[in-house]
């Protein structure tokens, strides 16, 4: 099979396509046919080898797919060979991938491939920094920074869903304010103006926000803090900009504030609460009450191109490679 491998970490000049073994089910795992891939930025701190664990090469890149049963590892049944689904798995950028039986969800027709590989990551990451994280309520103030992004376009659709009341949107052009201000933001402001953080505590009336999705790191999660009003928490699920952050405890203490971490990959350990996550979106997309974005696609050949664009920031919404 075609699979993009990486043989060194380094720039994406690093992944080249090959030909490879197509790999085998084992117990509890199921062959997925990918059709489509999903790209996150933790495939590009990965491929940099400046991810939270280590890349071990030569592999292949890729956490979420969409595509069909392919095949089942011993014992294993279900889902029947060409069921749709979307799943998390080891090694997307492929035609072929595996994922274990516990992260596999069927897709329902209204959802093609292409939508259904930007789903998995983004959706329930998007969910979980909201629910689990944040432990949002009724009528707060949330700041989504990235809201042109693919977990941001889907924040702030789930933040209005889920009750907030104003809800924030950061980006960093107008044509992303504008999608973030299409998908339900009430205030659209460009991070790259010096007193952004000020334009947010003026539309909290003077109070400061009450959750914050910080994704940037360096300056800009420094700025956001300054924005954070009292008891208001700050979920950082990423560090885009490469640069480290360093807060204090009395910085928080003073207003009773909290920061915490978010990352998928520990949450996978805990696949009821992932499971309940998938259900509701699932619920939302039938239901006609949720969108997912797909800017840009681009064939399994052309990855190298895909992580340019992404890392030169000219993407919005979620990135898919077509296999």
């Amino acid at each position: 099979m075609k699979a993009i491998r990486i043989n060194e970490t380094g720039g994406p000049e690093v992944m080249h396509l090959e030909e490879i073994a197509t790999p085998v089910p084992r117990e509890d795992e199921v062959l997925i046919r990918v059709v489509a891939a999903g790209i996150n930025y933790a495939d590009l701190a990965q491929r940099q080898g400046a991810y939270l664990t280590r890349t071990r090469t030569p592999m292949t890149p890729g956490f979420e797919v969409a595509g069909t049963v392919a095949g089942h590892g011993p014992g294993v049944t279900a889902p029947p060979i060409g069921t749709r689904v979307a799943a998390f798995v080891t090694g997307g950028y492929a035609e072929y991938a595996l994922a274990h039986t516990g992260t596999i969800i069927p897709i329902p027709d209204i959802l093609d491939f292409t939508h259904a590989a930007a789903f998995m990551v983004q959706g329930i990451t998007a969910y979980q920094l909201l629910r689990e994280s944040a432990r949002i309520q009724p009528g707060e103030s949330v700041l989504v920074q990235a809201a042109a992004g693919g977990v941001g376009t889907l924040a702030i659709q789930l933040a209005k869903l889920m009750g907030a009341g104003t809800v924030i949107g950061t980006a960093s052009s107008e044509a992303k304010l504008d999608l973030a201000r299409s998908l339900g933001a009430d205030v659209v402001i460009n991070y790259h103006k010096p007193d952004w953080s000020e334009e947010v505590i003026s539309a909290t009336n003077g109070h400061g926000v009450d959750i914050i999705l910080e994704m940037s790191g360096g300056e800009i999660a420094t700025q956001s803090l300054k924005a954070l009003g009292p008891f208001g928490r700050m979920v950082i699920y990423g560090a885009a900009s490469g640069e480290i952050t360093q807060f204090t405890g009395v910085q928080l203490m003073y207003k009773n504030q909290s920061i915490t971490g978010y990352w998928l990959t520990s949450w996978l350990q805990r696949a009821d609460r992932v499971a309940v996550a998938a259900l509701e979106l699932m619920q939302y997309l039938n239901g006609g009450h949720l969108k997912i974005i797909v800017g840009n696609t681009f064939p399994l050949a052309e990855a190298v191109e895909a992580h340019r664009a992404i890392a030169e920031r000219k993407t919005t919404g979620k990135v898919v490679l077509l296999i």
